[in-house]
């Protein structure tokens, strides 16, 4: 028995070992590349994060305390017309005059 009998037969394989090695390689490799962007991201989190609330106050910027204040005295203003007008609905059959005055302080704000 020489050498030969046995390199044939590991000759023939190699085709294939390279073959079965291409594709498990060409699997890998999204996969790894899909780690290594999951690794950057979350490197890199608290600077990302950072930008994207850079860029939302940029698109919509935060309101003043007083600007906020404004808007709460607004949505109050209107809530009380709201209901202002709703008690006058509620007595206008009953007494017209008081449902004037109601709608007169409504529309006053």
């Amino acid at each position: 028995m020489t050498i030969l009998t046995i390199a044939f037969p590991v000759q023939a394989a190699i085709p294939v070992a390279e073959t079965v090695i291409g594709s498990a390689a060409s699997m890998a490799r999204p996969a790894l590349g899909l780690g290594a962007l999951v690794a950057v991201l979350m490197m890199f989190k608290p600077l990302l994060l950072g930008l994207v609330r850079a860029a939302v106050l940029v698109v919509k910027p935060r309101q003043t305390a007083q600007q906020r204040a404004e808007q709460r005295a607004a949505r109050r203003a209107l809530r009380d017309a709201k209901k202002l007008h709703r008690m006058a609905a509620e007595v206008e059959r009953l007494q017209p005059n008081l449902a004037a005055e109601l709608r007169f302080l409504a529309s006053r704000g």
